[in-house]
């Protein structure tokens, strides 16, 4: 007699067209768990489809974030799906891979004591950059709170003075109860200028902030002039004031296309330094770091030491499990690339970004405030004359996200804010052909928003 088995209704049937399952017969579920399971084939097919709504990454132009990976890359990240970072005893090679990362940033900003004879500087991998800056913010406050007591003086209201930074900042300051005094923005400055210190720093400042690419903007703040005027503050009064370097994009930039700006720890007052590694350090999404500049700058109260999983593991984050691929991915582009290998590429990045410049400033209703030299590989412009243009930058990222381009317009920081800019970042993956689309299509969006049809050419390409 012949064995039969009943099919399991929900069983993937090849037969079945996807669109006629029972999962797209019906809204997908959204607020509780459907009560049986699915052929895997139709659930990925049913949320892929989904996601078609996001945009497009590749004509994201407002993300600092990497958009393009090798396929080796998409490999290995997948072969370290399963590892976790924090637990060094059970993937003690994924441990040695993130060492081997903080010693080469470390040599790649001039820490002292690094390099092939001595491999032991001190930092560590995060989520992000917003997660090394907080850190970074950690150590400045434990630092300044233990000198402060050895002095027999006050610990109470810290502060910390900073030009327009990244939100990441404002968070350490509320989080941990440090006063952010944000020195606002003079005209035509593109960040923070070293005259400026004079009238936010005290005896209870914690430390400077420098942004090596201003979030806003894109251009360097003058980290060895904020250098000087410490210098000569504390020559004045006594306080002895570090800085923090944020290079959360430009420390993956000014090594390779500014190698004779000096802004790292060549400067003896820059005591650590946060950069992401999945902006301009051409990693995947989800992996920053912190640098200090020696092993004592990182106060060991900060540093956690947990007997678990198999091993005492010291730990400094401010989350635990994580996962290693990013870190892993990071090492490699390291190994890919090479110095030469990111010179180049982060070259092509701003070549492309100051022929951008040049087509914004030839279509006419633009002032280039950042032109892509001597910074960012990017742009930001403003209107030069916005009551007599007939439009704003909000109208005009509109008219481009209709061609799917992500151009963002933002007011600037106080107190400038009355002036509203646009900003375009050029990112490994982002090519020459691309940007000329973007600039032919900029040309088109003027026209309809200053004459209410597309341009001549526009209309000529349609054949019937």
């Amino acid at each position: 007699m012949a064995l039969h088995e009943a099919k399991d209704p929900g069983a993937e049937d090849s037969a079945t067209d996807l669109f006629a399952s029972p999962l797209s017969e019906d809204v997908l579920p959204k607020h509780r768990m459907p009560a049986d399971h699915s052929p895997p084939g139709v659930v990925y097919a049913l949320i892929h489809n989904e996601l078609l709504l996001d945009g497009n990454a590749a004509q994201n132009l407002a993300t600092f974030c990497t958009t393009w990976s090798d396929d080796e890359v998409h490999r290995l990240m997948d072969e370290c799906l399963d590892k976790n970072m924090v637990d060094k005893d059970e993937y003690p090679q994924t441990a040695e891979i993130e060492s081997r990362c903080v010693n080469i940033l470390a040599d790649l900003w001039n820490a002292p004591s690094t390099g092939e004879n001595a491999p032991n500087a001190m930092g560590c991998s995060t989520t992000g950059s917003s997660e090394a800056a907080i850190l970074g913010g950690l150590a400045l406050k434990w630092r300044w709170r233990q000198r402060r007591r050895n002095e027999g003086k006050s610990t109470e209201r810290p502060n910390l003075v900073c030009g327009p930074v990244q939100i990441c900042w404002d968070k350490f300051a509320r989080y941990f109860d440090v006063e952010l005094r944000q020195v606002p923005l003079e005209p035509g400055a593109t960040g923070l200028r070293a005259h400026q210190l004079k009238d936010y720093v005290d005896e209870n400042t914690i430390g400077v902030v420098a942004i090596l690419g201003v979030t806003f903007t894109c251009d360097y703040e003058p980290v060895a002039e904020f250098a000087a005027e410490l210098d000569r503050i504390q020559a004045e009064t006594g306080w002895d004031v570090p800085i923090h370097v944020d290079a959360a994009s430009g420390g993956f930039i000014a090594p390779f296309l500014h190698p004779d700006l000096v802004w790292d720890f060549r400067l003896p007052r820059v005591a650590s330094i946060n950069t992401s590694g999945h902006k301009y350090g051409l990693a995947p999404l989800g992996v920053g770091w912190a640098i200090w500049r020696t092993a004592d700058l990182l106060p060991e109260d900060l540093v956690f030491r947990v007997n678990y999983l198999g091993g005492d593991i010291p730990t400094f984050a401010l989350n635990f499990s994580r996962p290693g691929g990013e870190i892993v991915a990071q090492y490699y582009t390291f190994l890919r690339l090479g110095r030469g290998g990111y010179r180049r590429v982060q070259q092509a990045c701003a070549d492309t970004a100051r022929y951008l410049a040049g087509e914004v400033a030839a279509m006419g209703p633009f002032t280039l405030l950042y032109d892509g030299n001597g910074a960012l590989p990017a742009v930001s412009y403003k209107l030069t004359d916005p009551a007599g243009a007939g439009f704003s930058l909000y109208d005009l990222s509109d008219q481009l996200r209709m061609r799917g381009w992500q151009v963002p317009a933002y007011p600037l920081p106080a107190d400038q804010q009355d002036t509203v800019i646009q900003r375009v970042l050029i990112r490994h993956g982002v090519g020459r052909d691309e940007i000329a689309l973007l600039a032919a299509d900029m040309r088109r969006a003027l026209q309809r928003l200053t004459h209410g049809v597309p341009p001549e050419s526009d209309r000529a390409g349609f054949h019937h």
